[in-house]
């Protein structure tokens, strides 16, 4: 009960665990204590029935997915991050969430977590009271649990950045440095790059570790920033990787556009590493698909993994032997000549061509022009480069080399 101040919660608590009790019976029903990011700090004990949602988020110490993606479209989750009153929450049928009675718990302007109620009336006016008193109480223990969490991911931060960078060289040794650690390095992984338009800050580094703490498709072994760069190292399936990877990818840019308003991101993604010394190649790649989507931003927009690259993957080694060699195609240099002469675009045209696999209908989408207009283009380019529009060899090279060219006036 409270004393005679009227504070509901004025002793010193030995524990988390004990003060949620406390707040259960002042409160006469169950409750949870989560952090920031929907993870279970602390519930109460109770004996009286309860729903699936609340066992669901017991045994796996957070909130199902499903269920925050729920409480975000109707409106709940926004509200307790915009105001410190309590928020009453209907029952949400399609998730199997009974009526629940939440609060954000704040330092100063930012959420470091939540109490949740379940009553099974609605609370009265004290009992409202009671649950603020109670988020007044329970901010020093999570303040307290923030503190070590960042503590723990500060230690690590080390050892990643050496999976990312190759340090090691046996096995041995990173199991060694693990041991200090307790990372989950039994593969397979890839590493994954979400580059930001702009430097993150802090309150955009905390909008993407929400994120990243709440989707639940794939386990995230490690995290990082790096300027503009958020750099997480994921377990994946053993089978179907690929789905799974740009599954994820897919719902962290949709989500981040739909609650944060952030837009713009480029998302790059590594091969497979089967053990931890391959980590670093998987970086290496991922950083390799950001260069190439920087350099050819239309053609590979939609391309996120590096086993998806297809001939992007060795065009610059393809580059570099044109280069030695000092060969010019001689198709691209009379197409080039018949643009100037005569204010054409004989070369993007065969471009776009090439680029949609020979597809008449998309390539002229693409090109804003009638089907037969292209038609008749592609019979001048045939003259004018005389090329053999049905000899796949011919096709090949000069797709290649039109790459080639377009890297290297990238590069100017």
């Amino acid at each position: 009960m409270a004393n005679a101040t009227g504070n509901y919660f004025a002793n010193d608590y030995e524990s988390i665990e004990v003060l949620a009790d406390r707040i259960s019976e002042e409160l006469e029903c169950p409750i949870t204590i989560e952090d920031a990011n929907h993870r279970i700090i602390a519930y109460s004990r109770h004996e009286d029935e309860v729903d699936s949602v609340r066992i669901a988020t017991i045994m796996a110490r957070r909130v199902p997915e499903n269920v925050i993606n729920s409480l975000w479209r109707n409106g709940a989750i926004p509200k307790l991050f915009e105001t410190e009153e309590p928020v009453i929450i209907p029952r949400i049928e399609q998730v199997s969430l009974g009526e629940r009675v939440a609060i954000s718990v704040r330092k100063q302007n930012q959420v470091v977590g939540f109490i949740w109620a379940h009553p099974k009336q609605s609370f009265t006016e004290e009992k409202l009271m009671i649950l603020q008193e109670a988020a007044k109480a329970v901010k020093n223990q999570l303040l307290q649990h923030q503190k070590k969490k960042k503590a723990t991911e500060k230690s690590y931060q080390e050892f990643f950045w050496k999976l990312l960078t190759g340090h090691f060289s046996r096995l041995k040794e990173i199991e060694a440095m693990n041991e200090y650690h307790h990372l989950q390095l039994k593969g397979p992984f890839a590493v994954i790059i979400f580059d930001f338009p702009q430097p993150i800050n802090q309150s955009v580094e905390r909008q993407a570790d929400y994120l990243v703490e709440t989707m639940q498709q794939l386990p995230i072994v490690a995290r990082t920033f790096d300027n503009t760069q958020l750099i997480l190292l994921a377990k994946i399936p053993e089978k179907d990787h690929t789905n799974s990877l740009l599954t994820f990818i897919d719902n962290f840019i949709s989500k981040i556009n739909e609650r944060q308003q952030i837009d713009g991101i480029i998302v790059a993604a590594g091969g497979v590493a089967d053990q931890p010394l391959h980590i670093c190649r998987s970086y290496q790649e991922a950083l390799f698909v950001l260069k190439i989507k920087n350099q050819f931003p239309k053609i590979t927009n939609q391309i996120c993994c590096y086993e998806k690259l297809g001939v992007f993957q060795f065009i610059e080694d393809l580059a570099a032997i044109r280069k030695q060699t000092g060969f010019q195609n001689p198709m691209i240099t009379k197409l080039m000549k018949y643009d100037r002469d005569h204010h054409s675009n004989m070369k993007e045209t065969i471009f776009v061509f090439l680029q949609y696999d020979g597809n008449m209908n998309e390539a002229a989408k693409e090109l804003h022009i009638h089907a037969n207009t292209l038609a008749y283009r592609l019979k001048r380019i045939s003259e004018i480069a005389e090329i053999n529009l049905k000899d796949a060899n011919q096709k090949i090279t000069l797709y290649l080399d039109l790459l080639i060219k377009q890297l290297e006036e990238s590069d100017l």
